[in-house]
Order: C-alpha cells, then sequence, then structure tokens
C-alpha cells in the first residue's frame, strides 16, 4: 500500500474578472432555479471536491435530475467537474462567484446632478 502523497495547501487567489453579457446571463438564469442554488451552495461550502453521491443524498432528488442541475451549472462556467474513473466531483470554479458579484455591484445607481 502506497502512503498517501504530502500535498502543501496554497491559498488560491482569484483573479476577478469581467464577465460578458452572455456569460452573466448565463449564470443569472442558472442560478434562478431553488435546487441548483442549493447545489452550488453545498459545492462553495465542502472542504474539498463535492461528490455526485453526496450532492444527490443532500439534495434528494433523482440522478437524471442532479446531472441536469450539474449540466447547467458547468454550462454557465459556475462549476467544475473533476472525472476519477466512473466518480464525479464537483467544485467551484476560481472567482467565478467574485465576478458575478462585481457585476452586479456595478449596477448600483449614481448620484443625479442637481438634487
Amino acid at each position: 500500500m502506497r502512503a498517501p502523497a504530502q500535498v502543501e495547501e496554497y491559498p488560491v487567489v482569484a483573479r476577478v474578472s469581467r464577465l460578458t453579457r452572455a456569460r452573466r446571463t448565463a449564470m443569472l438564469k442558472a442560478l434562478a432555479d431553488p435546487k441548483r442554488f442549493e447545489l452550488l451552495e453545498r459545492i462553495a461550502k465542502a472542504a474539498c471536491p463535492l461528490g455526485c453521491t453526496e450532492a444527490r443524498a443532500a439534495l434528494a432528488i433523482a440522478p437524471a435530475t442532479l446531472s441536469h442541475h450539474i449540466k447547467e451549472l458547468e454550462s454557465a462556467g459556475l462549476i467544475a467537474i473533476e472525472r476519477e474513473g466512473k466518480f464525479h466531483f464537483l467544485t467551484l470554479r476560481a472567482g467565478v462567484l467574485e465576478s458575478l458579484a462585481a457585476a452586479l455591484e456595478a449596477l448600483t445607481p449614481g448620484s443625479c446632478p442637481g438634487r
């Protein structure tokens, strides 16, 4: 039996990038579904990549429905899928939520001149 490799942990520095209108729209549409939003929350809060088995158990949904939600989140660019044999693990893409938050924050109204 092989000893587990020592892995050094480095903080992930997420680069906040500007999102295209199409990418923003895809992300917001994907997050509009309550189950997809809940799935994204679970992925974001997981200490390590979230296995599909744990995600399905936590959400109490059919495998086909979970697969659909994962596809939508991945297509929108919100998550990444790591495949290890027959297992799939879900992770949040670095910097994506920060970029979306920055895009939404840019919507704050400016001051009206003369008032």
